[in-house]
C-alpha cells in the first residue's frame, strides 16, 4: 500500500487541529473574596428586630432591623450579614432565603447598594464607613400560602414566627455573643406562647433582650383560639403547655388529658434527674391550616397536631409520642449535643453523624416517655413498636446501605419526596436507632440481672450540670465510655455492628431480650386502624407491599414486593379489582379470597396518565400485620421499660 494518502492524511489533519491547540485553554475566575469566620467574641452593641406579623390575608411578614456597625467593618469599609441556612434540629441547609424579598438598608437616612454574595447567596456585602454607625435595616418575609411552596406558617387563626427567618445577623461572631433586643406585632387580641419573656406585652410584645443563638431557639405561636395549660413538675421549674388552634373546640382538654402531660414532666424529670432550662413551654398547634411541625428548642418546641387531638383521644394516640420525644431533645439535642453537630453561627455546615443518639435514643425515650406519662397506653406502645419493627426488618435498602450513611440524608435528600424510600433508605436513624437502643437497654438489664438499665444511662449521659444551659458535647468515644459505666461490655463493637454493617434484619434482640418476638396475623392493631385512619390510607405494607388511598391511588410502595414485581409503582390509580371498580375494602377481600384459591391471583386495572393497563399480583399469603408476642418463660422486660417510675 502507498505511503502517500496516509501522509496526506496526516497533514491536512495536523494542520487542521494545531490553531486549536495553539488556542489558549478557559481557566477559572478568582472566587470572591472568602466570607469572615465566626469568632468568639462579643458583638459590640446589640441589634433590634421588630417583626409585623399582622398582614396574615396576604402571608406576609415585615421586618425592621438596626445593626450597630462595628469599627472594624468601618475601617474596612464594608460589612457582611449573614440569613441563617443551618438551623439546628434541621440537620441541613434550610434557612428560607428565597423567602426574603425588599431588602432595603439606609443608614443616617441615605440608602446604601447592598450586594448579594456570589458564592454564598446568604451573605448580603453592604458598604459602611466612619460616618455609618448604624444599619437600618426594612424587609419582607413572603410566607407559602399554600403547601406546595413550603411550610404554611401564616393563617387566619395561628402565626408561628421562627426568628431564623425574619432576622439577618453580622459574619464574624459566634452568634452566641450577639445581643439582640426582640418584638413582634400580631393581630388584635391574639395571645402569644414562648420560651422569650417579655417585658411589655400588648399587640406588640416587646421581649427581654437576649442573644441571637437564645432568639433564634426561641419561636413564637400566636394565636387567635389560645389556651395555657401549667404542667409544672415535682422540682417546681415552671413548664406550660401553650396550645393555639383553628378552631375553640379544639382547645377542650380534660382534666386528665392534662394530667398525663403533666406526668411527661414528671417522668421525664425521673429519667434524666435534671433540667436543662429556666422553664420550659411545649407549643402546640391543633390545625390542619398551618405547616406541620416537631421541632425541639432548649426551653420549648413547636408541635402539631390534629384538631381532635384532645376531643378525638382515642383516635390520635399513634402522634402522642411527639411532645415526649421533642422535650427529650431538651437533654438530648439541646443540652448534650454531638460534637460535629455544634456550630458557631448559623451558617456553618453541621455534621450529623451521631444522629442515632440525638435522634435515635431521643425517638426510644419519646416512645417510652409517651407510654410512662399515660399519654399511651402500654399496649398502644407495643403495638406502634411492632409496627416499626416490622417496617425496618422488611426494608429491602438495608442490603445496600448501612444505618451510619444515613445520618447523611438531611443534606442529601432533605426531605424530598423519594420515588422508592424502602430502597433508597432515608432518615433510618429515627427508628432504627430506636430499636439499637432498645436492643441496648434489654441487653443491660439481661447482662445486669436486671439491676441496671439505659435509665442508668440517662442519667449519666444526660443528668449532668442540672440547670446549665451550657451545651456540652460529645463523640462516640464518649457514649461507650457511660455504657461501659453502666455495664462493662463491648459497647464498640455492639454499636459498630448495628451502624456501619450492612445488617439484613433490623436489631430485633431488644424484642427478644425483652420477651416478646414480632409476628403477623390477618388482624390489624389498633394503632395501623388508627394509622390508616389519619391519613386516609388502606395499608397493605406487609402484604402486597403498598398503601393505597380511597381513590385507588398508590402511596408508599416496597421495592421488590408483590406489587413491584407485578409492575405497580408508586402514583398509579386502581381503577378495578377483580372486574369491579375499585373500594379499599374490595382490595382487602381480593388478598383474602387469593389466600384461599392458590389458583386466582389478584387482578387490577390500573391507570397511569392516560394509559391504563391490567396487572396481575400472584400473591396468596393473605392479609399481613405485625404483633408483639409474649416468649413464654422469659423475662417480661420491655414492660418493665414501658412502666411508670415512682
Amino acid at each position: 500500500m502507498s505511503l502517500l494518502r496516509p501522509l496526506i492524511a496526516l497533514t491536512v489533519f495536523t494542520a487542521l487541529v494545531s490553531p486549536a491547540l495553539a488556542q489558549s485553554q478557559p481557566m477559572p475566575l478568582p472566587m470572591p473574596a472568602p466570607i469572615p469566620e465566626p469568632q468568639d467574641r462579643a458583638f459590640p452593641g446589640a441589634m433590634t428586630v421588630s417583626v409585623d406579623a399582622t398582614d396574615t390575608l396576604h402571608h406576609v411578614m415585615s421586618i425592621h432591623e438596626t445593626v450597630p456597625v462595628p469599627k472594624e467593618a468601618q475601617q474596612k469599609g464594608e460589612m457582611v450579614l449573614l440569613y441563617p441556612m443551618w438551623i439546628p434540629g434541621d440537620h441541613s441547609p434550610t434557612g428560607v432565603i428565597e423567602q426574603l424579598a425588599s431588602l432595603h438598608v439606609q443608614s443616617n437616612g441615605r440608602t446604601l447598594e447592598w450586594k448579594r454574595d456570589t458564592v454564598n447567596v446568604a451573605a448580603f456585602h453592604i458598604p459602611v464607613s466612619t460616618s455609618t454607625p448604624t444599619l437600618d435595616l426594612h424587609f419582607q418575609l413572603l410566607t407559602p400560602i399554600s403547601p406546595g411552596q413550603g411550610r404554611v406558617v401564616m393563617t387566619p387563626s395561628i402565626v408561628n414566627v421562627q426568628w431564623d427567618q425574619v432576622s439577618l445577623y453580622p459574619a464574624g461572631y459566634f452568634t452566641r455573643g450577639i445581643t439582640v433586643q426582640p418584638s413582634v406585632r400580631v393581630p388584635h387580641g391574639w395571645q402569644i406562647g414562648s420560651a422569650l419573656r417579655a417585658g411589655i406585652y400588648g399587640d406588640e410584645t416587646h421581649f427581654n433582650a437576649t442573644t441571637f443563638n437564645t432568639l433564634v431557639d426561641s419561636p413564637i405561636y400566636a394565636g387567635r383560639y389560645f389556651r395555657k395549660f401549667d404542667l409544672t413538675g415535682p422540682d417546681h421549674v415552671p413548664v406550660s403547655l401553650d396550645v393555639v388552634a383553628d378552631e375553640p373546640d379544639s382547645l377542650d382538654a380534660t382534666p386528665q388529658q392534662i394530667a398525663a402531660h403533666q406526668n411527661l414532666v414528671r417522668q421525664a424529670t425521673a429519667l434524666f434527674a435534671s433540667h436543662h432550662y429556666d422553664h420550659y413551654d411545649f407549643l402546640l398547634a391543633l390545625t390542619d391550616e398551618l405547616g406541620s411541625i416537631g421541632l425541639e428548642h432548649h426551653q420549648s418546641s413547636e408541635n402539631s397536631a390534629a384538631p381532635g387531638y384532645f376531643t378525638e383521644w382515642d383516635k390520635t394516640f399513634p402522634e402522642r409520642d411527639l411532645l415526649a420525644h421533642e422535650y427529650t431533645h431538651s437533654w438530648n439535642g439541646k443540652y448534650r449535643r454531638p460534637a460535629d453537630l455544634w456550630a458557631p453561627n448559623f451558617n456553618t455546615p453541621q455534621r450529623g453523624s451521631m444522629l442515632w443518639v440525638y435522634e435515635g435514643q431521643t425517638q426510644y425515650w419519646g416512645n417510652v416517655l409517651a407510654a410512662r406519662s399515660g399519654l399511651v397506653t402500654k399496649d398502644q406502645g407495643f403495638e406502634a413498636l411492632a409496627y416499626m419493627a416490622a417496617s425496618y426488618d422488611n426494608q429491602t435498602g438495608r442490603q445496600w446501605r448501612p444505618l451510619e450513611d444515613t445520618t447523611n440524608d438531611p443534606v442529601i435528600a432533605r426531605r424530598s419526596p423519594l420515588s422508592w424510600r424502602d430502597w433508597q433508605r432515608s432518615e433510618d436513624y429515627y427508628v432504627e436507632g430506636q430499636l439499637v437502643w432498645l436492643d441496648a437497654d434489654a441487653l443491660i438489664r439481661k447482662l445486669s440481672n436486671d439491676h441496671k438499665s439505659l435509665d442508668d444511662f440517662a442519667k449519666a449521659f444526660f443528668g449532668t450540670n442540672s440547670g446549665s444551659f451550657v451545651v456540652s458535647p460529645y463523640q462516640f468515644d464518649d457514649v461507650v465510655a457511660t455504657l461501659n459505666s453502666v455495664q462493662p461490655y463491648d459497647w464498640a463493637k455492639f454499636l459498630h455492628d448495628r451502624l456501619d454493617t450492612i445488617q439484613l434484619h433490623a436489631p430485633l434482640n431488644g424484642l427478644t431480650n425483652g420477651g416478646y418476638k414480632l409476628v403477623y396475623t390477618s388482624k390489624p392493631t389498633a394503632f395501623v386502624k388508627a394509622s390508616e385512619a389519619a391519613r386516609h390510607t388502606t395499608d397493605l405494607s406487609f402484604s402486597l407491599g403498598l398503601t393505597v388511598n380511597a381513590a385507588g391511588r398508590v402511596g408508599r410502595e416496597h421495592w421488590m414486593s408483590p406489587a413491584f414485581k407485578a409492575g405497580l409503582v408508586p402514583g398509579v390509580t386502581i381503577v378495578a379489582v377483580n372486574d369491579m371498580s375499585f373500594t379499599p375494602q374490595r382490595l382487602l377481600h381480593a388478598v383474602t379470597d387469593a389466600q384461599k384459591d392458590p389458583k386466582q391471583d389478584i387482578r387490577l386495572i390500573v391507570k397511569s396518565g392516560d394509559h391504563v393497563t391490567t396487572v396481575s399480583i400472584p400473591y396468596h399469603e393473605g392479609l399481613r400485620y405485625p404483633h408483639l408476642e409474649r416468649i413464654e418463660g422469659t423475662p417480661d422486660r420491655l414492660s418493665a421499660i414501658y412502666a411508670a417510675r415512682q
